[in-house]
């Protein structure tokens, strides 16, 4: 899969099938977007590619908003190559490109690539205040010399499916479905970080994770499976999210217990698959009505572990 920092792509990359949008998660109607546009492509022999912008707009335009994302930006590369794109092209969101209006966004489009399909999800908005929308893109089809792909949108239980509404099933514990919707299980990336050692002094060694922009799920207890930097094999383990209120603490943070392992990981990737919610984040009297919770949700975690992973 080839990658594009700009839409400055090479002649054999022209006249091919585009489907633009953020892409965040790549959720099964993004992925009905890339296989409808790709069956165009392909029977019109011609490259399919996903124009996509970095960061995503909503967090260039609002600052203070900082757990949103359902993957992180290399993340959306490999779940890219995943689908088999033939070509990507990474669109920097900055200040610049966010005063291009409408139309002069698919003029630039048109100069630059000349595609012969485009396609975009049917809430898709772009140019200077958002202006541009399906119907503009019909519009400028003809001048342009374009067609514009008429998908319909990927649904569940008669509603469109979208990332915003994966984001929302997480942030309420309904993994299950966020991860039906997702076609896999959602799962998170990180370094691991020193921590204060409270985990070991209550007899259960922990590795602690910044959550950084991932969007926040339900904080509480879940079943996970690890995979721990470039290893294949996955480990069973149960995490907690959550500031450590019984402990007055303020920042959330992602610790994992993984069972049957000892050894430090400290700076080690992690990457973290969420299998099951098992409870919510809950503050306790002491550490010893801590414990004995603990000891309850690792019995709970290892049932959560039947839970089928899929990659």
């Amino acid at each position: 899969m080839k990658i594009f920092k700009n839409i400055n792509v090479l002649k054999n990359y022209k006249k091919s099938a585009i489907a633009i949008g953020n892409f965040d998660g790549l959720h099964k109607g993004h992925q009905k977007v890339f296989k409808e546009t790709k069956k165009f492509a392909l029977e019109n022999k011609a490259k399919f590619g996903v124009l996509t912008f970095t960061p995503l707009p909503i967090m260039f335009f609002n600052k203070k908003i900082k757990n949103y994302r359902l993957a992180s930006e290399s993340q959306k590369i490999e779940l890219l190559k995943k689908n088999k794109i033939d070509f990507v092209i990474k669109v920097k969101f900055n200040r610049k490109f966010s005063k291009i209006s409408a139309e002069d966004f698919i003029k630039n489009i048109y100069k630059k690539i000349n595609p012969k399909f485009l396609s975009v999800s049917n809430n898709f908005r772009f140019g200077r205040n958002r202006k541009g929308d399906v119907k503009l893109l019909k519009k400028l089809s003809k001048r342009y010399n374009y067609k514009l792909l008429n998908i319909n949108p990927f649904k569940y239980l008669n509603k469109t499916i979208s990332s915003t509404k994966i984001r929302n099933y997480l942030k309420s514990g309904n993994l299950s479905l966020a991860n039906k919707l997702l076609s896999r299980t959602w799962f998170i990336d990180g370094r691991v970080q020193k921590g204060r050692g409270r985990g070991r002094k209550l007899g259960y060694r922990t590795c602690n994770l910044d959550i950084k922009n991932y969007i926040l799920p339900k904080l509480g207890i879940y079943a996970v499976k690890i995979l721990i930097g470039n290893k294949k094999h996955t480990y069973g383990g149960v995490a907690y999210l959550g500031s450590r209120p019984t402990f007055s603490g303020k920042k959330v943070f992602l610790e994992i217990n993984i069972f049957g392992l000892k050894k430090n990981l400290y700076e080690k990737k992690l990457r973290v698959f969420f299998l099951k919610f098992l409870r919510g984040d809950k503050k306790f009297k002491n550490s010893a009505q801590l414990v004995r919770q603990m000891n309850k949700d690792v019995i709970f975690a290892k049932k959560g572990l039947k839970t089928k992973l899929v990659l």
